[in-house]
């Protein structure tokens, strides 16, 4: 017999003063009252209510009993209303990870106008390029781009990240403006030292997608360095729009090949299933896909 539901009832017995009245308020047989009260004297060993035919008392067991579990009760009860209030208001500490440089030039900001809207929430944000354990690590929220591996986890699409080619007006003067992703075999290009292969770049344009070969003295290991190269004129990147966008806009780069650029990486939310996730969780997923909206 469920414990919980015995101390419940134990407790409406003292209450209501009678096992028939506490009968008729629960909705059961006072046959099944009986029960509860027999199986809490079986495990306590112990009788916890003295009963006559006029009037029923608690014993020095049943009233040190009757105070422990009211307070069981009410700490339940506190519980489950609190975990319903987090359900409703968004609150708490959110543990979210993301890519450096999309996290840093776009998502920050972004999270500074969600955390305007909801006060009582909390974010710590892991900015890094490898691929956590979600789970294990203790992360809510992760924001990826790429192709996704872990089908276990719920995947909401947001706008695609776009890389496209860039240099610098000083180094185009310098060595030439390329017409053709060919012409890119005789430039300086400056690649991500992790990228597999370092020597070729996969470009998607009028001709379909095309791998060329590059070749330059450089690499590095994050965006914001080889955009530091490139404004020193260094040679051509192939970095994401969202990093290089204000250069362009202020003519410090120039793009370069504007019919060409990688293909358009996914972008996606991931969070593990719930069938009733945080306040929190829902609505700083919606706020993200409403504010970077899938493509279509």
């Amino acid at each position: 017999m469920d414990k919980l539901a015995a101390m419940g009832m134990f407790v409406r017995v003292v209450e209501a003063g009678s096992f028939a009245a506490a009968a008729e308020e629960a909705g059961v047989s006072a046959t099944m009252v009986g029960k509860h009260i027999r199986g809490i004297e079986q495990r306590l060993g112990a009788r916890v209510l003295h009963r006559t035919t006029r009037r029923q008392q608690l014993t020095e067991v049943g009233r040190l009993y009757y105070d422990r579990c009211k307070q069981v009760l009410a700490d339940i009860e506190l519980a489950d209303a609190s975990a319903q209030e987090l359900q409703a208001t968004p609150r708490g500490t959110l543990r979210m990870t993301a890519p450096l440089t999309f996290g840093s030039r776009t998502l920050v900001p972004a999270l500074v106008d969600y955390l305007d809207r909801h006060p009582e929430v909390a974010i710590e944000l892991s900015l890094d390029n490898r691929v956590y354990d979600m789970v294990s690590e203790g992360f809510e929220l992760a924001l990826r781009v790429g192709d996704i591996a872990d089908d276990a986890l719920v995947a909401r699409p947001m706008q695609p990240f776009r890389m496209l080619l860039a240099a610098s007006p000083a180094y185009l003067a310098r060595h030439g403006t390329p017409r053709t992703p060919q012409d890119l075999a005789s430039h300086a290009c400056i690649s991500l030292s992790n990228w597999t292969p370092r020597d070729r770049w996969r470009l998607t344009g009028p001709a379909g997608e095309i791998e060329v070969p590059v070749h330059g003295r450089l690499a590095g290991n994050h965006g914001e360095a080889l955009r530091i190269a490139a404004l020193a004129h260094a040679g051509i990147i192939l970095q994401p729009e969202i990093l290089l966008g204000d250069d362009l806009h202020a003519g410090r780069l120039v793009h370069v090949l504007p019919d060409w650029g990688s293909r358009p990486m996914p972008t996606n939310l991931l969070y593990a299933p719930d069938r009733r996730p945080t306040a929190k969780l829902r609505s700083i997923v919606e706020f993200l896909v409403q504010r970077f909206p899938p493509a279509g």
